[in-house]
């Protein structure tokens, strides 16, 4: 469920942690953990208040976007999956996919999409889905052939993965069929 404001105060409570003050006590958490299992728990915990319009400014704020961008590209395939879960959640919203552009995020998403890990895949298939509606700078640079032909490979591997399939589908018809 999406938060606004009454929602917030009535999860917080009197002498709960403010959402800001939450998120940056975990972005501190993160950038001070020497494990890698730490940083797992924190990258997928960022990214689960990243489907939420209400954390969008926050998460911008505290520069949680570009730390999933970095994330994703970490030798550790958790923290990829993770940061890319957390970069589709948020690529909804707009002002998202500026930040995620101005740190040449977009090819490092495209890398995403040959990933062994299935979420990573079908995450960065999601976020480059949003991320197309963006301008049309950003369309041409996901829509280059090469892009488009692995998605078209993913579409006709319906017995490979159903999930993969079905979203590649969808991106296709949306991005690429309607303007052949």
């Amino acid at each position: 469920m999406f938060t606004n404001n009454q929602r917030q105060e009535e999860r917080t409570g009197k002498h709960g942690t403010p959402r800001l003050q939450y998120l940056q006590e975990l972005v501190s958490q993160f950038q001070n953990a020497t494990d890698e299992e730490t940083k797992e728990r924190i990258v997928a915990n960022l990214a689960n208040f990243a489907y939420d319009p209400y954390n969008y400014a926050i998460l911008r704020q505290l520069n949680v976007l570009e730390l999933f961008v970095d994330c994703i590209t970490e030798p550790n395939e958790k923290l990829v999956e993770f940061g890319i879960g957390g970069l589709c959640n948020a690529c909804a919203e707009p002002k998202n996919v500026a930040t995620i552009v101005e740190v040449d995020g977009i090819s490092l998403i495209i890398k995403c999409l040959s990933s062994p890990v299935r979420n990573t895949v079908n995450y960065a298939l999601g976020a480059l889905y949003y991320m197309c509606d963006y301008n049309r700078a950003t369309r041409e640079e996901i829509l280059r052939a090469e892009v488009v032909d692995l998605i078209e490979r993913y579409a006709a591997a319906e017995s490979v993965s159903v999930s993969f399939s079905n979203l590649a589908k969808a991106f296709l018809d949306k991005h690429v069929h309607t303007n052949t």
